[in-house]
């Protein structure tokens, strides 16, 4: 992926597999599957500029797990991988894994 810089505020997205089976075993085939909302960062650009010319920091990074639009961002192919970019604006939220805290014997 070092082929490509995205720009300003946008973020390069690796879309997330789903399950292929429901729950019953069935295979759905590929054209009746709706694509996937979840995605991981792969690349960042630096932010956007405000009406002073100051860069707007960027809250996701690479690496990052988001949920986006149904329809956010335009597909790409970059390296022979499907892509999405699309703004930042788009992202509706960063995925964060919960830590569990272990509980203290007494």
């Amino acid at each position: 992926m070092a082929s490509f810089r995205p720009l300003q505020d946008r973020v390069v997205v690796r879309r997330v597999k789903e399950e292929e089976k429901t729950k019953g075993g069935i295979i759905i085939p590929d054209t009746a599957q709706e694509k996937p909302q979840e995605g991981e960062v792969i690349a960042v650009g630096p932010g956007a500029r405000d009406e002073d010319g100051e860069r707007i920091e960027m809250d996701v990074e690479v690496g990052d797990r988001i949920l986006f639009g149904k329809w956010s961002g335009t597909e790409v192919k970059i390296d022979g991988e499907d892509l999405l970019i699309m703004k930042e604006s788009d992202i509706m939220g960063v995925i964060e894994e919960k830590k569990h805290k272990k509980d203290k014997a007494a």
